[in-house]
Order: structure tokens, then sequence, then C-alpha cells
């Protein structure tokens, strides 16, 4: 079933958001949240994710019906490649080297503001590059 496009860059503000916050006070605990968000919507998709469920429940309904929609599998796979960078960061900011966590945030944060502010996913485009790939070996 296909999503609304809304749905993962209203996500993907609130992640910019939150990860901006990170990179400024190194805050570990606000990294963790993060990486919790990435996980659940890693795990079931972004509309399981904290981000997803308070867009469905209280933006959604404020700004009317979707009328663009795309599949779920390139966002859920961009939350993947988000949680990696987040556990990076957390290892980097929780056991060291401090440059570590900030660089694997700073990664996320770009990716993260790309989508919020452009609309342009690239975890959402290495999942159709690798998918292109795939198809072209088989």
């Amino acid at each position: 079933m296909d999503i609304d496009v809304r749905g993962p860059r209203f996500g993907a503000a609130l992640t910019t958001v939150v990860l901006a916050v990170v990179l400024i006070t190194g805050s570990f605990w606000l990294l963790a949240w993060q990486t919790l968000a990435f996980a659940l919507g890693a795990a079931g998709g972004v509309g399981r994710s904290p981000y997803g469920w308070l867009f469905r429940t209280v933006v959604r309904p404020r700004i009317g019906p979707p009328t663009e929609f795309e599949a779920p599998q390139p966002p859920r796979f961009a939350q993947t490649v988000g949680l990696v960078f987040a556990v990076v960061g957390l290892v980097g900011f929780g056991l060291g080297p401090t440059w570590l966590g900030l660089a694997a945030t700073g990664l996320a944060l770009a990716a993260a503001f790309l989508n919020a502010a452009f609309g342009y996913c690239l975890g959402c485009e290495m999942y159709l590059l690798a998918r292109r790939v795939t198809v072209r070996a088989q």
C-alpha cells in the first residue's frame, strides 16, 4: 500500500531539527531518541515511527487528504540508512572519538535536510539504484 509523500518529508523535517540540536549540544540521549525513531521506521515502515504517528494523527487531518503517493520501501530503506548513521553517532558520542559522533550525525543531518527542504531522499535514491543494479544483474 502506497504512502502519503508528505509523511516522510515531515519526518525528515523533525529529524533535521533533532539532529541539528544533537550537533549543537552533543546530546547522547537526544541522538538515542532519534536512533529509536529510525529503528521503529526501519522495522515497521515510516508510518510506525513516532514522526509518522505524529503526522498521521495531528498534521494530516489538518492539511487534508494526500494527492501524491509513493511506495513505502524506499523511505523504509532510508530509515535503515539513518539508523546506521545514528548508531555510529551514538558510538562516537558514547565511547569516542567524539569526531565520529559529529561526523555521523552531520551526514545524517545533511540527508534529512535534503529531504525536508527539497524533497530529495538520498536513502530512497540508494534503494532505487540498488534495485536497478540487482535487476540488471539477474
